[in-house]
């Protein structure tokens, strides 16, 4: 078991509690964590879940930035044909 499906599986009853389209979101979040587990072995902080957390941030911000990135594509696309 990794360090984050371990941590994962401390946050099940929390999950449980969810409604089933917030544990689809929740699911999603520690898949993003996934994504940066060897960042996230190499430093040995103070709270355990700290690098998930930052890893789940991470991802995040990646897929806002992609996300504005092509919100400016299609706002020139639009400008240009006006």
């Amino acid at each position: 078991m990794s360090h984050t499906s371990h941590i994962e599986a401390r946050w099940d009853e929390y999950r449980r509690a969810l409604r089933p389209t917030d544990q689809a979101v929740f699911d999603r979040l520690f898949e993003y964590a996934q994504l940066h587990t060897d960042s996230s072995t190499v430093h040995r902080p103070l709270f355990v879940e700290t690098p998930i957390l930052v890893s789940i941030l991470i991802e995040q911000q990646t897929q806002i930035d992609d996300l504005e990135d092509r919100l400016d594509h299609v706002e020139d696309d639009l400008n240009r044909q006006r």
